[in-house]
């Protein structure tokens, strides 16, 4: 992994009778169902990873927020849909990056799960159907925060800091993306430069589309010089010290981040 540090046509025609209907706003939350995706329309839809654009995904509405720490793994490929009972937008894999998929659940009715998601644009989140024993649940206590402005980033266990650090963050002309985002995988470099591990997450260079070869991930990552902590001099990504890059290390994937300005 390489990270970087409408028209106004008529409304269509009413379905046949036969063609199944989408749920009424009346329709109980618990009795919404999700639409049969078929292995054939599987393969047609986008695979959410960090490499993908889902340009049908809806955005995240409180993307400043706090998360519960609820984070949710499919079992296997999950269909991802715009919303309960709505159509499918894409498929989130049961792996990351090689890592086992973990993502934060910020929405929930019953049997459903609105989820934050790793692809473009940033901010993509979608719903999986839960009700159906796909995926695991589990609870992160950790939060992860970084302060642009304070050029620092701090580190929660079940609301008592365990942490805190001068980091390097982007620039003017490629800035750290603020919002909620989430630990998506841990990489390590099979020949290690600058950092021994490569904390990715959920979101992406506003400014670069690519970075060494790569979509542009923004990650948390060590730094050799500590001159740069405290300043503004990466290319998006966060530099951390060594004694926080092991701290996160510890982190579970899933675990939200949240970065604001």
């Amino acid at each position: 992994m390489s990270s970087s540090c409408g028209t106004d046509d008529p409304p269509p025609a009413a379905p046949p009778a036969t063609s199944p209907a989408a749920p009424s706003p009346a329709t109980p939350p618990e009795k919404i169902k999700p639409a049969p995706v078929s292995p054939a329309q599987m393969a047609k839809l986008p695979i959410a990873t960090t490499y993908a654009t889902l340009r049908r995904a809806p955005r995240d509405p409180r993307p400043f927020g706090t998360a519960s720490g609820i984070i949710v793994h499919p079992k296997g490929k999950q269909v991802i849909y715009s919303r309960p009972g709505g159509p499918p937008v894409a498929v989130l894999p049961p792996t990351q990056l090689e890592d086992p998929t973990w993502v934060p659940v910020v929405q929930t009715l019953p049997g459903w799960a609105r989820i934050l998601l790793p692809s473009r644009p940033n901010r993509s989140t979608g719903w999986i159907h839960t009700g159906d024993g796909g995926v695991r649940t589990a609870r992160s206590t950790h939060r992860v925060r970084v302060d642009l402005a304070a050029r620092r980033l701090r580190l929660f266990d079940a609301g008592r800091r365990t942490g805190s650090w001068a980091v390097a963050v982007g620039t003017d002309r490629t800035p750290t993306p603020a919002g909620r985002t989430f630990l998506l995988a841990s990489v390590s470099p099979e020949h290690p430069t600058y950092s021994p591990l490569f904390l990715a997450l959920g979101a992406h260079s506003g400014a670069l589309r690519t970075f060494a070869g790569g979509p542009a991930t923004i990650a948390l990552h060590g730094w050799p010089d500590r001159a740069a902590f405290g300043r503004e001099v990466s290319y998006g990504c966060v530099r951390v010290p060594a004694a926080a890059l092991r701290a996160l290390s510890r982190v579970p994937l899933g675990t939200p981040v949240m970065i604001t300005r």
